[in-house]
């Protein structure tokens, strides 16, 4: 209840989904709102790509939510551009509405598929599958300057202990599928 929930919003034009955003939420926006959907899609173009409005009031709770343009978005799940967004798309999520895009849904799954891909390349030869999920959550912010300073330390394992039923439910047919590994399912183990 306490912490922040945190959506990501995939749009195919940024330009309109900013304008008619901010004819609804106006309030939502920093003071970049005085330049306009125009400039704030171009700002959102720096970086991961990606355009955060956070401490947004919703519903008794904080919220922030991202807007990220469906190119931008796939390029990061295909090539970890930034692993910015593909990194939180390797964590179990809840996706509450996807439109019909076959790129996308290739996407997503050739992201989850390379997260387990890297992993592999820094387990031993028999790891447990909560070693799997540690390494895979771990992706993303192992470049990140925050878990050296200020980041909870056990952020990943905070994320990891409590979701290990998600994470098999994420991972479990891209393991079974996979010629690299053994998959003993019911020992929770990997070779």
């Amino acid at each position: 209840q306490n912490n922040m929930l945190d959506f990501v919003f995939a749009v195919d034009d940024s330009v309109t989904w900013h304008m008619m955003n901010l004819l609804k939420n106006r309030s939502h926006y920093s003071f970049l709102r005085v330049f306009g959907p125009k400039q704030i899609s171009s700002i959102q173009s720096y970086g991961a790509g990606i355009y955060y409005n956070t401490l947004v009031p919703c519903n008794g709770r904080m919220i922030k939510y991202g807007v990220i343009s469906t190119d931008t978005l796939i390029d990061d799940l295909l090539h970890w551009k930034t692993l910015y967004v593909a990194g939180r798309l390797q964590k179990p999520v809840k996706i509450l509405t996807q439109n019909e895009n076959s790129k996308l849904q290739a996407a997503l799954v050739s992201n989850l598929k390379s997260a387990v891909t890297a992993a592999f390349l820094m387990l031993p030869e028999s790891f447990s599958e909560e070693d799997l999920y540690m390494q895979i959550a771990g992706l993303s912010y192992s470049g990140d300057f925050r878990m050296v300073i200020g980041e909870d330390r056990l952020k990943v394992q905070n994320i990891v202990k409590p979701n290990v039923p998600h994470f098999q439910k994420l991972y479990s047919n891209i393991l079974q599928d996979c010629p690299q590994v053994v998959y003993k399912h019911h020992l929770g183990r990997l070779e």
